[in-house]
């Protein structure tokens, strides 16, 4: 209980006392956007991390250089914890947007934090106004602002982290549209940081594989038309690796 206590202390500590420096952000982005984005980024990544390591959380991250380095991409992971978010982010080279559910938007201050990182709210329940968030995911894309998000929709709750959700095709338009690579992210057992053992929070060892780029323009005309089905199985296969 005592790592709970310290990350909610953490958090929150961070969010009231982070008010000054969202007034500062918010100056440096009136008169450099781009510096105000890395700025942004780079603070929380730090928070993040700081986060993760009272976790006491073993990370171990492979195949980081399959990111390419020139152009934004569609980051697509697994998804069975809170801290998938955390893992994933502090690894982002440059400014990516996550996509996150609709209610969070109403919670403050960690909302103003999300709109400065470039983070979209999608409502699920709302066909069309989900449709505006992907079309506003490809703009991102094609401004340079890469994307990150977990198609199953929900944390996969599911046993075995070898039994995936179906992935929502929908996402993989943001990539398609914006003619931008798809990265594929597998995550092997970041539910054992806090959800496995909730609401306690213990070391685990944790691995973050990152997969080689796919290029939607390469693929058949078969493996395009289910291209959500065909990048969660590549997740698939390097979570049977890291299981063997």
């Amino acid at each position: 209980m005592i790592r709970f206590i310290c990350v909610c202390i953490v958090v929150i500590g961070y969010l009231i006392l982070s008010i000054p420096i969202l007034l500062v952000e918010w100056v440096i982005g009136k008169f450099n956007k781009r510096a105000k984005d890395i700025s942004s980024l780079r603070i929380i990544q730090a928070v993040f991390r700081f986060i993760l390591k009272i976790t006491g959380a073993d990370i171990t991250v492979k195949g980081h250089e399959n990111v390419p380095a020139d152009t934004a991409v569609l980051y697509i992971g697994n998804h069975r914890s809170f801290f998938d978010i955390l893992l994933t982010y502090v690894l982002c080279p440059d400014v990516t947007g996550y996509v996150a559910k609709k209610e969070m938007e109403s919670i403050p201050l960690l909302s103003n934090w999300m709109r400065y990182l470039h983070c979209l709210f999608l409502d699920r329940k709302n066909i069309k106004e989900g449709m505006k968030t992907i079309l506003l995911a490809i703009e991102e894309m094609k401004n340079g602002i890469s994307i990150c998000i977990f198609p199953e929709g929900t944390r996969n709750r599911n046993e075995s982290e070898l039994d995936l959700l179906p992935f929502h095709e929908g996402s993989f338009k943001i990539a398609t549209k914006a003619g931008c690579p798809i990265v594929p992210i597998a995550i092997h057992n970041s539910a054992g940081i806090f959800e496995a053992q909730f609401p306690k929070m213990r070391p685990a060892k944790v691995i973050v594989e990152y997969g080689e780029p796919i290029y939607p323009d390469k693929l058949d005309k078969e493996e395009k038309k289910h291209i959500g089905a065909y990048t969660q199985n590549k997740i698939l296969e390097m979570l049977k690796e890291m299981n063997d």
